[in-house]
């Protein structure tokens, strides 16, 4: 029975399938196999490319990656060997290479595929991965070089759950600057004392504080000009009413040189430099006690914002502090009086930057060795837990910093700390506890983040529909409201006209229904002339009949209003009615 041997190579680029050329031979010749691995020209007359199935992203080939480490085959490499493995005949064996016997037995299992991953194959594997660029056209050794970092890169931080939100270099700056900020201010605030003491000297020895000593600077400047009304701004820096006291006692009899305007200006120009830097380093400490609380807040729970900080920063990263063990942790920082003591033989230090923690002070001078020690086994399990942890919470390292503060009480009374195993217990319940919390707390935000994305959208869809169709309602409105008044004003005139109407005299309801009835006459005659002079000029007619309707109103108050008057002269003068009447009609002729 005849074999055929078929080798998977699995690249960062992709799937790749390799034909074996006399295969029987090659099993039995292999150290000739081993010499033929260096030579291009001999191995691809041994090995020869089937098939070739690139990754189609980064995603995808992360994904591949994992279910190979894992032992199960992904759907991508089924349907590829699926398609390019030909099955076995009776006579013909077909034999797959693999480089691990468990992607092997899952290939098997769902493929009936018979794998090997030993013997020859190892070999002809290595072979094929110094000479895969060569066998494909596409790819030189730069791009298989960058596609095997970028997934190495990807695989790595999948597997350690890195997060790019959690970096530990912003720690390391900030510390280093925050070192570098205490050594300028002291230096600083030392040439102040120094140049300000030529003109007051008392001021140095009342004001211990280089901060309140600058502002001080500043405030007073001129010693001869500090009078009783400067007592309030002089307290409300000093805090302190005895002090205020000495100041003012001593600026009137101080021994100290006058000074010029110039050299004062320059004096308090380089305090209120001093005064800003302290200032900024005020907010770089809040920003430290922030990074440190999103980074490793356990460590920054057990020992201090700024002194795991400083690890940090002499490890380099947490992930290195992580990897140390507890006797490096304890000694981290004295690494020239460890060295010194190896040369001499003589002791090794017991503390490196754990000595600047509360814990190694307030222990017994025999008991800083053990401190040191324990506090330096548990600075280095919080490290770990913070660097691997996905959801960072302090609780662990509260309860591992009131372990280190039992063991103190040890030390001094002689009282037995609770046990580790019970701590740890009650510790981890309670960071699960945490962590859900945390977890219900990202989900309200993402919501409350996704409904003002959304309500933003809305926003400005409604703004641009408004900007393209918001004019043209607002004037219809406007022109409705104005119809609207125009209709109430008329009902209210026709209203008074007809309570006129019904307190006038009988004779004058007549003559008034004449009237109307003689305007109802000549009001459709000129509409019938106006329709047939103009047809559509409906404009014209609704102006019209408006000043006709406005008109009537105004007549109606007239009579109304002058009823009185009219009662009389009608009972004693019925000819000038007469004459009145006579007028308003030619009035109403004239104006149609």
């Amino acid at each position: 029975m005849s074999k055929l041997l078929f080798v998977l190579f699995e690249h960062a680029a992709g799937y790749g399938l390799f034909s074996v050329k006399e295969f029987d031979e090659v099993a039995a010749l292999l150290p000739q196999v081993e010499s033929s691995v260096s030579d291009i020209s001999k191995f691809q007359s041994v090995v020869k490319l089937e098939a070739f199935q690139a990754f189609r992203n980064g995603p995808n080939s992360l994904d591949n990656i994992n279910a190979i480490a894992a032992g199960e085959m992904h759907p991508d490499l089924q349907t590829f060997l699926e398609k390019e493995v030909p099955k076995g005949k009776k006579k013909v064996q077909v034999i797959l290479g693999v480089g691990d016997s468990k992607i092997g037995s899952a290939i098997a299992d769902t493929l009936g595929i018979s794998c090997q991953h030993t013997g020859v194959v190892v070999e002809l594997m290595r072979g094929i991965r110094t000479h895969f660029p060569h066998f494909i056209k596409a790819l030189t050794e730069t791009t298989a070089g960058k596609a095997q970092l970028g997934l190495g890169h990807s695989y790595s931080r999948d597997k350690v759950k890195f997060n790019v939100n959690r970096v530990d270099n912003m720690i390391i700056q900030s510390i280093s600057l925050l070192d570098q900020l205490d050594k300028d201010i002291n230096t600083f605030s030392m040439r102040i004392r120094e140049w300000y003491s030529y003109h007051f000297p008392e001021l140095v020895k009342i004001v211990n504080d280089n901060y309140m000593f600058a502002k001080l600077t500043t405030l007073i400047g001129d010693r001869a000009k500090l009078t009783s009304d400067m007592e309030e701004q002089v307290e409300e820096v000093v805090m302190d009413s005895a002090k205020v006291k000495a100041i003012f006692e001593a600026a009137k009899s101080s021994m100290g040189i006058d000074i010029g305007t110039i050299d004062l200006i320059n004096i308090q120009m380089f305090a209120r430099r001093v005064i800003s830097l302290t200032d900024y380093r005020k907010t770089l400490a809040e920003y430290l006690h922030s990074k440190m609380q999103s980074v490793a807040p356990n460590l920054a729970a057990l020992i201090g914002e700024q002194v795991g900080a400083r690890l940090i920063s002499h490890a380099g990263s947490l992930t290195n502090l992580a990897k140390y063990p507890a006797s490096t942790v304890q000694i981290l920082g004295a690494e020239k009086a460890l060295f010194r003591a190896l040369k001499t033989r003589g002791n090794t230090p017991k503390y490196g930057l754990i000595f600047h923690s509360t814990f190694i002070g307030r222990a017994g001078a025999k008991n800083k060795g053990r401190i040191s020690r324990y506090l330096a086994n548990k600075c280095s399990i919080a490290s770990r837990i913070d660097n691997f942890s996905e959801i960072p919470t302090s609780v662990i390292g509260e309860h591992l910093k009131q372990q280190v503060e039992d063991r103190l009480k040890f030390y001094e009374t002689g009282e037995n700390p609770a046990k580790n195993i019970d701590v740890m217990r009650q510790a981890v319940t309670d960071a699960v506890d945490a962590k859900e919390k945390a977890l219900k707390v990202q989900k309200k935000l993402e919501k409350k983040q996704k409904k003002r994305k959304l309500e933003e959208q809305n926003g400005s869809v409604n703004e641009e529909e408004a900007e393209t169709n918001g004019e043209e309602p607002a004037k219809k409105k406007k022109k409705k409201k104005k119809d609207k008044d125009v209709d109430e004003n008329t009902s209210a005139v026709f209203e008074v006209s007809e309570e006129a109407q019904v307190e006038a005299t009988p004779d004058k309801k007549s003559k008034k229904k004449k009237k109307k009835e003689k305007d109802v006459d000549e009001s459709v005659n000129t509409t019938q002339e106006e329709e047939e002079l103009a047809n559509g000029d409906s404009t014209k007619k609704s102006k019209k009949k408006k000043k006709k309707s406005k008109e009537d109103a105004e007549e109606s108050m007239e009579l109304s209003s002058a009823q009185d008057t009219t009662m009389d002269t009608t009972a004693e003068d019925p000819d000038s009615s007469v004459k009145k009447s006579k007028k308003k009609k030619k009035k109403d002729k004239s104006n149609e």
